[in-house]
């Protein structure tokens, strides 16, 4: 679904069956204390007062920009010109204060005291106070012909959802609260927002890495940052994580995966982004950097769970921290990019080639520890033959001088290899060290100075254990490890099924007629009396209960009810939600003095496009419905997808609504009761 402004042609399918009696409770999720003066929070506060003033900037110079074009008066131009150099001055000192607030990664580190490499979360994106009040209440009068006054209840829960999930906890219950309000926004799009009127509600929201502030009419817009933020949050929990043991690192995996999941869903289903933070090209690359951190934490996993000190055992320790060397160099490329090279913070790309000099230089390390430290066992030929076998498969060429299986059966050759590996790691090392250097903010993370400086002084004091003083023969060089891994990552789409949600707004009526896409004339009060022979009309269905056939000459038809009615009320009482069964009861139940029915009546040429809509409904799939299921219903009536932003297929034996004298009835998916005449 396109992020630009203006109506989408594609169809939503309901994401969960609704309370038949339309009851509804608020949401028991809450944010987070705005006044809590936590580091994440002071941070959030220090990016939004940014935010705000490069936006007034932004404002500032766009004036200026339209002065300077506008006049021919030089004297206003130079004045206009000194202006704007002013203004993209302040602008530059805030982009770059906003980008060392991106690169505080320390703030969303784990307090752990154990030594790991940091990882790289992402600030979630900040969003203006929207109020729809106005809109949703003219909406109601205008479109559903009912006091919209009655509704002020909704529609403050609506706002205090909102402004909840602009500060979500850092935890399950964070993300549970931004599932609940992307959730809502289904309803909300097919209760308000029509392709004939746009609702007219202006959403705000800045740019997570460079402030700069977007708006949008779209709701698409709406659900595409807070589907980001979801994204921003999982990357938050998957830092915090204490590492030092594996059902830490086990978290992080799973955080970082879902991570990389809810921003691939984003770059799959969302197209024309107008923040550069939600492009095809930054996804791609949030994308991979989350991916790359699951890879070094599989490593991280690994090497705290090899308890054996083999020979085979650290050719894969070396294979595993080269397959993390090769992903961050993957991300870096991405991040060079043209159209990224200038958006991605400069720590955020120090860190990625930091870690890829890092971990390559650990696998020739790992590779140099194999052959020196570890000799084969006496265990046979088979074992013997698969070390020889592991040995081959761990480099990626073969080096030079003599045969590998030489190699392995020489402790003289293997202690030369061995120290031509360190040597290479010694480099690496050093070269991870001077990039660090280069980085103002990564100088001053000395978690990641302790990391860099340990593995460095291991791999010298390993070199110098294995230097002599009669080597005066030149070491060869050292061919590069093969990556390999025994676990790739998995890109774990969103689970919005975790998250049951009630329609707000359910009290409007069900979905599938009480809609913004449906039109239909004002309500109607008809009056019945008991005759003999009954009322003289057929109904059908329920959740609206629908008149499928009046008898001529009948007293329902002098009353003025028509086919194609829906009944909404009776005596008074509501019943949108109302059963087949229920209403049937209600009108037999009536006094000799009769029975007042409120009904609607669809106007015929929006009632096809309803229909349509509606049988594309239950007959279309798209490719977010083949991944998962949302917010299961009962048993018995399907759930689908929360949204639909591609483009479906009808389906072989699609179903044919039939049309009922004037007016064309909506289609209904779990009808049970049978036409009957009363």
């Amino acid at each position: 679904m396109s992020l630009s402004d203006g109506p989408s042609d594609d169809d939503d399918e309901f994401p969960s069956t609704l309370p038949t009696d339309g009851s509804h409770s608020g949401s028991i999720r809450k944010g987070c204390d705005p006044l809590a003066q936590t580091q994440r929070s002071k941070l959030q506060h220090r990016r939004a007062r940014i935010n705000q003033q490069i936006n007034k900037e932004m404002r500032m110079r766009t004036g200026a920009e339209n002065l300077f074009r506008a006049t021919t008066n030089n004297k206003v131009k130079e004045t206009v010109a000194l202006e704007l150099s002013f203004v993209n001055s302040n602008l530059q000192l805030l982009k770059e204060e906003l980008e060392e607030l991106n690169s505080s990664m320390d703030v969303y580190q784990t307090d752990s005291e154990a030594v790991n490499v940091p990882m790289i979360p992402l600030g979630l994106k900040e969003t203006k106070e929207v109020d729809v009040t106005v809109a949703i209440k003219d909406f109601i009068c205008e479109h559903y012909g009912e006091d919209s006054f009655l509704y002020d209840k909704e529609i403050k829960e609506l706002m205090e959802l909102r402004q909840a999930m602009r500060t979500p906890s850092r935890n399950q219950s964070g993300l549970e609260l931004l599932m609940e309000y992307y959730n809502q926004l289904y309803y909300l799009d097919q209760r308000f927002f029509s392709a004939q009127k746009n609702l007219g509600v202006h959403f705000h929201w800045y740019d997570s890495l460079t402030g700069v502030p977007s708006c949008q009419r779209a709701l698409a817009f709406e659900k595409g940052s807070v589907l980001f933020n979801i994204g921003a949050l999982y990357t938050q929990i998957g830092a915090r994580q204490d590492r030092s043991a594996t059902a830490g690192i086990d978290r992080a995996i799973d955080a970082f995966q879902r991570a990389a999941g809810a921003f691939n869903y984003l770059k799959e289903n969302f197209s024309n982004a107008p923040s550069l933070d939600m492009s095809s090209p930054s996804l791609c690359m949030l994308v991979r950097l989350m991916l790359a951190q699951v890879q070094e934490c599989v490593f991280e996993r690994i090497t705290l769970t090899t308890q054996d000190t083999h020979f085979t055992s650290q050719l894969r320790l070396a294979q595993e921290a080269a397959r993390v060397s090769d992903v961050y160099l993957l991300v870096q490329q991405t991040m060079t990019q043209p159209l990224m090279k200038d958006y991605v913070p400069f720590s955020w790309v120090s860190m990625v080639q930091v870690k890829s000099e890092h971990f390559r230089a650990l696998s020739h390390y790992y590779a140099a520890v194999a052959l020196c430290d570890h000799m084969l066992l006496a265990g046979g030929e088979e074992e013997e033959e698969e070390a020889e076998k592991a040995f081959l498969q761990c480099h990626a060429s073969v080096p030079a001088g003599p045969q590998l299986s030489q190699v392995l059966q020489d402790p003289e050759k293997r202690r030369k290899l061995g120290k031509a590996h360190l040597r290479r790691a010694v480099i690496r090392h050093e070269e991870a060290m001077r990039v660090h250097s280069l980085c103002k903010i990564l100088r001053k993370m000395d978690i990641l100075q302790d990391v860099l400086s340990v593995t460095h002084k291991r791999s010298l004091d390993k070199y110098s254990e294995l230097d002599r003083e009669d080597d005066f023969d030149e070491i060869a060089e050292a061919p590069e490890i093969q990556s390999h891994t025994h676990q790739k990552p998995d890109v774990i789409p969103p689970n919005f099924s975790i998250v049951k949600v009630t329609d707000i707004f359910q009290r409007l009526g069900p979905l599938s007629v009480f809609c913004a896409r449906a039109r239909w004339g004002p309500m109607r009060v008809i009056c019945l009396n008991k005759r003999e022979g009954g009322l003289g009309l057929t109904l059908r269905g329920d959740s609206p209960v629908l008149v499928a056939g009046v008898v001529p000459g009948g007293w329902a038809e002098e009353a003025g009810l028509r086919e194609g009615d829906y009944i909404v009320a009776v005596d008074g009482k509501d019943c949108k939600w109302a059963k087949h069964g229920e209403v049937v009861h209600m009108l037999k139940s009536c006094s000799d003095r009769g029975v007042e029915i409120s009904v609607v009546t669809l106007h015929s040429h929006d009632t096809q496009q309803v229909e349509r809509r509606a049988v594309m409904l239950s007959l279309c799939s798209d490719k977010e419905n083949t991944r998962h299921r949302l917010l299961s219903g009962a048993k018995g009536q399907s759930s689908a997808s929360l949204l639909n932003w591609n483009r479906k297929k009808k389906r072989e034996g699609s179903t044919i609504t039939k049309r009922l004298g004037s007016a064309f009835s909506l289609s209904f998916g779990s009808i049970r009761d049978t036409e009957a005449m009363y």
